[in-house]
């Protein structure tokens, strides 16, 4: 479904709006080489320095479908981000429209110089409403937005694409300033708001406050696309609400040429949204086929309440805690621990009855936990992820370090047995020993050599694995858990005896969200670790 575009052919007339799924460059990537009705490929919002954004909670669920979000305008800034835009490989029938932001006009214009070569439009972020100084505060004043598209007109050669809050009630006479100012098109709407969700008496939201989307601001949306449509005469990008192809063609009715589609594809892994793109495209050519019913209205973001028993010290910086309940979550699933006023995280269950938890100290929220007094109230979301399902009649070789165990323990459990290989830097780091070898045979390795082999536990896998003989390898399917580093080279080590759809791995990306809508767990080849794993094949 080839469409015009600012004078590029490109190969769809949908994009995902800003902030939404494609907000890292791998990400960006894959849609771009197998998404083809996703032909606006639109950034996540950049700024003039590094943001790291608010602590998680960055999204709730207040309703089925709806939403309430903050996330801060987490970027890396504009110089960074340029050499990471320079690195895609963008197709001819793509459109690349890199959102920024700014805190003053002169920092538009900077932000705006610095990334026009790497892109082929900017869209003028006036509109996001929880970040102070920000967004929202600039875009209700049509004399600054003026302003801050004429300057921009001057200092690039680019469509320039104003985003415009629905929280003005002259969203009309903001379009036109927009224009006379020098915008090439407009798009709308941002989030709604900003609006409070609580839980359990607390605000959801680290930041307290976040942008409302989802199905519940579809008839805003519509009603702001129709007063822009009447008051300028420029392309529009309509998003907000947008679920089903009778929401699509609310939008062009209302004078709407481009689609965004962000909040519905909460839950839905990568394959899950090509294939609703393809199916939203075939039934709006008439086909029969309903790409609503592949909204995820089924995903649930609602917590529940855990008691802390008690808090057992392995070392100074690694403990496991115990709650009051059992849980009910699958081999391989995560879910979230919230404090109220500290913040989530995401965590594989250690042990499902009763629940526990393995903790490392490496941030705020962790270091907190490792302090909690027994009898505190936390509170549970999920499970999320697809559990694991090893193949009948294979044999499972789990390698692990850090809280990397967690997430294999109950998966060697479950299944039977296996070989579990655990590593450490010393001997006083190891935990759940005892619990692993009765369901597993277990091979410890400690960098210092306390505790069974003496080096990696990649080393020890590979000594392993030359003492079986090929019939032996051949019903082995491999699970990794753990940082980045030790992953990789239990790959390689695997990689030398088995094929690559035999081995499975989950790295300790940054997990914000949880389903899949901020994509700051984006893998290296542009899976996202939360909905697509947490086990992402090697092999594919």
């Amino acid at each position: 479904m080839n469409f015009e575009f600012f004078g590029k052919t490109v190969s769809g007339g949908f994009t995902i709006p800003s902030g939404i799924v494609t907000t890292q460059t791998p990400i960006m990537q894959y849609f771009m080489d197998r998404v083809p009705e996703v032909g606006i490929i639109t950034t996540k919002s950049i700024g003039p320095e590094p943001r790291p954004g608010y602590r998680e909670p960055v999204l709730s669920q207040y309703a089925k479908g709806c939403f309430v979000n903050a996330v801060g305008l987490t970027n890396p800034g504009a110089r960074a981000s340029v050499e990471q835009l320079a690195a895609l490989n963008v197709p001819a029938d793509r459109f690349l429209l890199t959102s920024i932001f700014a805190g003053s006009v002169e920092e538009f214009v900077e932000v705006a110089r610095l990334l026009a070569p790497v892109s082929d439009g900017l869209e003028l972020n006036l509109s996001c409403p929880h970040a102070k100084g920000y967004g929202m505060a600039m875009g209700q004043d049509p004399d600054l937005v003026r302003e801050i598209c004429g300057r921009i007109r001057d200092a690039v050669d680019l469509p320039v694409i104003a985003k415009l809050t629905p929280n003005a009630p002259n969203i009309g006479e903001i379009a036109q300033a927009a224009v006379s100012g020098g915008a090439d098109g407009i798009c709308a709407i941002n989030t709604v708001g900003p609006g409070l969700h609580t839980a359990f008496g607390s605000p959801v939201l680290s930041n307290g406050l976040g942008g409302m989307s989802g199905k519940g601001v579809l008839p805003i949306g519509l009603k702001c696309v129709q007063e822009i449509a009447q008051a300028v005469d420029v392309p529009i990008i309509g998003c907000g609400g947008v679920s089903s192809a009778a929401d699509v063609r609310a939008y062009r009715h209302a004078g709407a040429s481009v689609v965004g589609v962000g909040s519905a594809l909460v839950g839905m892994t990568t394959d899950d949204i090509a294939d609703y793109f393809q199916t939203l495209s075939a039934e709006l050519e008439g086909e029969d086929a309903s790409a609503e019913s592949l909204v995820r209205y089924d995903e649930d973001m609602a917590f529940y309440p855990v008691t802390l028993e008690r808090t057992e010290k392995v070392a100074d910086d690694i403990a496991v805690l115990t709650f009051d309940r059992d849980i009910s979550i699958c081999a391989g699933e995560f879910l979230f621990l919230w404090v109220p006023g500290l913040g989530e995280k995401p965590f594989s269950a250690l042990d499902d009855a009763p629940f526990k938890l393995a903790v490392i100290d490496v941030g705020e929220f962790t270091h907190a936990l490792m302090d909690l007094p027994p009898g505190t109230q936390c509170y549970v979301r999920g499970p999320h992820g697809i559990a694991a399902a090893p193949p009948d009649g294979m044999k499972i070789v789990a390698v692990a370090g850090g809280t990397g165990l967690a997430a294999v323990y109950q998966l060697v459990r479950d299944a039977g047995g296996g070989e579990v290989f655990v590593g450490a830097r010393t001997a006083d780091r190891l935990y759940y020993e005892s619990e692993c070898e009765r369901c597993a045979n277990v091979h410890v390795a400690t960098d210092d050599g306390s505790r069974g082999f003496h080096g990696l536990v990649t080393e020890a896998l590979d000594t392993y694995l030359q003492g079986l003989d090929e019939a032996e390898r051949a019903e082995l399917v491999f699970y990794n858990c753990g940082p980045a580093p030790m992953v990789k080279a239990a790959e390689v080590v695997q990689g030398r005896y088995v094929s690559g759809d035999r081995i499975f791995s989950a790295i300790d990306y940054l997990t914000k969200c949880g389903v899949g809508i901020c994509g700051a767990c984006a893998s290296p080849d542009g899976r996202r670790l939360c909905v697509d794993g947490p086990f992402l094949s090697a092999g594919t």
